[in-house]
């Protein structure tokens, strides 16, 4: 369920759902995902049913929300009435992809990946060379070879079947 929450979560946040009601689909979506888990036939798709899913559930939420009879009105009514987009897909699966790379990183690269690209207030060299115990000179070429492990390790996934096809 953590490999897909942001996949997930995406879908009505998109629709322009509440972050309450995103919780009620996500939840939703799961449990729907645990009731129907022996009829699914190809999981390798799994992704895709999340999506699909999702999409239907915050479509139903946003009709409920507005307490407008369910017609065509309502998907003019959303932000975003289109399916998702095969464009839209693969750029949250590539994400995904990426963050599942990021978390197969050692601790040392995923910690100092997080300070240069993800920490809210980006640290200086000096802070980062003394919060890792780290010569200033050695930061860069730390940062390549981690760059690179995160690069092989993704690679890994797309090769392991982690991406529809």
């Amino acid at each position: 369920m953590l490999r897909y929450r942001r996949l997930v979560y995406a879908i009505p946040m998109r629709s322009g759902l509440a972050p309450e009601e995103a919780d009620d689909v996500f939840q939703n979506t799961f449990a729907r995902l645990v009731e129907r888990l022996s009829t699914l036939r190809d999981p390798s798709r799994l992704r895709a049913w999340l999506v699909t899913t999702a999409r239907r559930l915050s479509l139903d939420t946003a009709t409920r929300r507005r307490a407008i009879p369910e017609s065509d009105e309502v998907l003019g009514a959303l932000p975003d009435p289109g399916p998702l987009p095969a464009e839209e897909l693969a750029r949250l699966e590539e994400q995904h992809l990426v963050r599942r790379a990021f978390e197969m990183l050692p601790d040392r690269c995923h910690e100092l990946l997080h300070l240069l690209y993800y920490a809210a207030e980006e640290p200086s060299y000096v802070e980062i060379g003394k919060r890792l115990g780290l010569p200033m000179g050695s930061i860069g070429p730390t940062r390549a070879r981690c760059l690179e492990k995160l690069l092989r390790f993704y690679r890994d996934l797309i090769v392991e079947g982690e991406r529809i096809g």
